[in-house]
């Protein structure tokens, strides 16, 4: 199974941006095969940025994300 992590992206520089997966978690991502900017948010996978998506479907994503990670920690 493939996962895409959503993520903000703070900077970008050239194809590497920055970006931000939130609680503190930020790393560079390759972001050739999409037009991204700073302050939107990315699908990320395997390090690359494959899609951009609107606030409201990554904030939505990352709940679910967050349930899932709490879900398995109990």
């Amino acid at each position: 199974m493939c996962l895409a992590i959503p993520a903000k992206v703070l900077e970008i520089h050239g194809d590497v941006a920055k970006v931000d997966f939130g609680q503190g978690v930020a790393r560079e991502v390759n972001v050739m095969l999409v037009e991204a900017h700073v302050g939107e948010y990315v699908l990320v996978h395997a390090g690359y940025a494959i899609q951009t998506l609107d606030q409201e479907a990554a904030e939505e994503s990352l709940r679910y994300w967050r349930e899932i990670l709490e879900q398995n920690q109990n």
